[in-house]
């Protein structure tokens, strides 16, 4: 059924489970990448203050995102 033509409380409670799942697979995604990687990612950052680990790991979730969003809007 199109978008258009859904009632206004099914169309925002659609979102809000799109948007949790989508946040809670950014979560599960960031967690496997810390585990995977072979430094702390969070003393890298808060600790060392390595620029470059903040652009990969920026890039990582920017990553992630598109991932999970195209996914959750291919599977509506």
């Amino acid at each position: 059924m199109p978008a258009s033509t859904l009632p206004l409380g099914r169309a925002i409670l659609e979102a809000t489970i799109f948007g949790v799942t989508g946040i809670a697979l950014l979560i599960v995604g960031y967690y496997i990448w810390e585990l995977v990687t072979p430094y702390n990612l969070r003393h890298e950052l808060q600790d060392n203050k390595n620029l470059a680990v903040a652009v990969v790991a920026a890039s990582f979730i920017v990553g992630m995102a598109i991932v999970v969003a195209a996914a959750l809007v291919h599977f509506q």
